[in-house]
C-alpha cells in the first residue's frame, strides 16, 4: 500500500512539472512573438503552479519590463533574487531598474554585489559609474533650483532625465523650474508622465489640471482634477477646483451651443457670466468678449465697441479682426473693413476665411464707390424684406415725378426714382440681394451678359417713356 501512495505522489509531482514547463514553455513562445498579455497569463500560472522557482519569477519580470511595467517587475526581481542570491542577471535587471527610477543608493548596491561575484563584468562596472553620475547631477540640480537659478536646473535636469527617465521626482522638480520660468506648456510635457510614475500622484493631477485651467483648455483639466477625484474623492482641493472647473467649463460650452443655434442674447449672457464666473484668467474674459463681439455682429454699432475692447486685450486675435470686419461691413464702413481683414492677414496668411472675407470686404469697398442700395432705401445690410418695402414706398412717394412742375425738378426727380426702384428690385429679390451683399451690382451693365429684355418697373411705372406718370399705390 506504502508502495502504490509513493507511486501515485510520483506520477502527481511528474504531471505537475510538466504542466508547470508547458507553461513556461508557452509564454517564451508567446513572448518571443510579441504576445505579451498572453504570455504574461501563462507566467502567473507557473508562479501560482511553482511559488519556489526563481526562474519563473525573473521571466515573468522580463514580460513586465516588456509590456512597459518596471513597477510591477521589481517584485518579480527581488523574489528571485531572495530565491538565489547569486542571480547576478537579476541582480543586474534590477539594479539597471533602480538606476532609470533615479534610485541610486539601491542601485548602487545591486552593482556592487554583481562586482563581488563577476569583478571584470563590464556592464556593472558601466552602470555602477552612471549610478555615481547621476547622484551628482542631481545634487547640483537641487542646488541651482534652490539658489533660484532656473534655467541651470532644467538644463543639468536633462542629463539627470536621461539617465532616470523613470524618476517621477526629477519630472516635477523640471516641471516646477519650467512654470517659474513661464513656460507651463513644458511643465505640462513634464508633468504628464509623472502621474504614471506613482501609484498616488495626486499632487501631479492636480497641477497639470491648473496649468491646463490657466492655458484655457478646461476640457483637459476638468479631465485632470477628475483623474485625481478617482484617487480620492474626498480630496478637498482636488474637489474644490473641480467644483470651479465644471461650472465654467460647462458655461462655456453652452455659449458655444447657444451661438450654434443663433440664441445669440442668450449666448451673450452666457458669456457675461463665464466672467463673473472667472475673472482672474485673462484668457477665459478675452474669449468671452471675442464671443460676444461675435454675438453682436448683427447689431454693428454694439459689436463695433465691444470688437474694439477685444482688440486692444488681444491685437493679433483673427477672430475678432474678423469680427469686427463684418461690423463694419453691416455700418457700410467698408474702408475700415477692408483695413480688418488685411490686419487679420497678416497674422495668418493662409486662412482662406480671411481671404475670402477680403474680397468680398473690397468687392463691397468697390461697389460702395457707385450704388449702394442700402444707402438709397435708407435702410442696414441686415433690414428684413418687410423693412426694405415699407422704406421703399415712402421714398417712392416722396420722388415720384408728378410731385414736381419744373424739368429740371422733374429729371432730378426721375433719375432717384429709377434708384429707388432699382434698389427696391435688388433687395427684395434674395438671389440678387445675394449677389450685391457678396460685391456684385445684379443691374450694373458690366455684370449683364447678353442684351435685349427689359425690365419690369415697379407697379407699371416706367420713366423712359415720358408723358404723363400716374403712381397707385395698393395696400396689401
Amino acid at each position: 500500500m506504502r508502495y502504490y501512495t509513493i507511486l501515485g505522489t510520483f506520477f502527481f509531482l511528474f504531471f505537475f512539472f510538466l504542466i508547470i514547463e508547458h507553461h513556461l514553455e508557452m509564454g517564451r513562445k508567446l513572448l518571443a512573438a510579441g504576445q505579451l498579455a498572453e504570455a504574461l497569463s501563462h507566467y502567473h500560472s507557473a508562479v501560482e503552479g511553482d511559488s519556489k522557482n526563481y526562474l519563473t519569477y525573473y521571466k515573468r519580470a522580463a514580460v513586465f519590463l516588456a509590456m512597459g511595467k518596471s513597477k510591477s517587475a521589481l517584485p518579480d526581481l527581488s523574489q528571485a533574487i531572495q530565491l538565489k542570491p547569486d542571480f547576478l542577471a537579476a541582480r543586474l535587471q534590477r539594479g539597471n531598474i533602480l538606476l532609470k527610477q533615479g534610485n541610486t543608493e539601491e542601485a548602487r548596491e545591486d552593482f556592487l554585489a554583481v562586482l563581488n561575484r563577476s569583478p571584470d563584468h563590464e556592464e556593472a562596472h558601466d552602470q555602477l559609474h552612471k549610478a555615481d553620475d547621476l547622484e551628482l547631477l542631481q545634487e547640483e540640480a537641487h542646488e541651482a533650483h534652490h539658489r533660484g537659478d532656473y534655467f541651470t536646473a532644467v538644463q543639468v535636469l536633462e542629463k539627470v532625465i536621461e539617465l532616470s527617465p523613470w524618476d517621477p521626482e526629477s519630472r516635477e522638480l523640471r516641471a516646477e523650474c519650467y512654470i517659474r520660468l513661464g513656460d507651463p506648456r513644458k511643465a505640462i510635457m513634464d508633468l504628464t508622465p509623472a502621474t504614471r510614475l506613482r501609484a498616488d500622484n495626486r499632487a501631479a493631477f492636480l497641477k497639470l489640471s491648473q496649468l491646463h485651467y490657466s492655458l484655457g483648455n478646461h476640457h483637459d483639466s476638468l479631465s485632470q482634477v477628475r483623474e485625481c477625484l478617482k484617487l480620492d474623492q474626498d480630496d478637498k482641493e482636488c474637489f474644490v477646483h473641480y467644483k470651479q472647473v465644471k461650472k465654467l467649463s460647462k458655461q462655456l460650452d453652452t455659449a458655444e451651443e447657444l451661438i450654434l443655434e443663433q440664441r445669440y442674447r442668450e449666448a451673450i449672457e452666457k458669456c457675461e457670466s463665464v466672467m463673473r464666473t472667472e475673472p482672474n484668467v485673462a484668457f477665459y474674459t478675452n474669449k468671452a468678449k471675442e464671443r460676444i463681439c461675435f454675438c453682436l455682429m448683427k447689431s454693428a454699432e454694439e459689436a463695433v465697441d465691444i470688437c474694439s475692447e477685444a482688440h486692444q486685450r488681444e491685437p493679433q486675435n483673427i477672430h475678432i479682426l474678423r469680427d469686427r470686419a463684418e461690423a463694419y461691413i453691416l455700418q457700410q464702413e467698408y474702408e475700415k473693413a477692408v483695413e480688418d481683414y488685411q490686419e487679420a492677414r497678416e497674422f495668418d496668411q493662409e486662412n482662406q476665411e480671411l481671404r475670402e472675407g477680403l474680397e468680398r470686404a473690397q468687392k463691397l469697398l468697390k461697389q460702395s464707390r457707385k450704388r449702394d442700395y442700402y444707402k438709397i432705401l435708407g435702410v442696414s445690410r441686415s433690414a428684413n424684406k418687410q423693412e426694405i418695402i415699407k422704406a421703399y414706398r415712402k421714398l417712392a412717394q416722396q420722388w415720384h415725378p408728378d410731385n414736381f412742375q419744373s424739368e429740371a425738378d422733374k429729371k432730378e426727380a426721375e433719375k432717384k426714382f429709377i434708384d429707388i426702384a432699382s434698389a427696391k428690385e435688388v433687395l427684395t429679390n434674395p438671389e440678387m440681394r445675394q449677389k450685391f451683399d457678396s460685391g456684385e451690382d445684379p443691374l450694373d451693365p458690366e455684370n449683364q451678359q447678353g442684351g435685349g429684355g427689359g425690365r419690369e418697373w415697379p407697379f407699371g411705372f416706367n420713366p423712359f417713356e415720358g408723358g404723363n406718370f400716374h403712381f397707385k399705390f395698393h395696400q396689401h
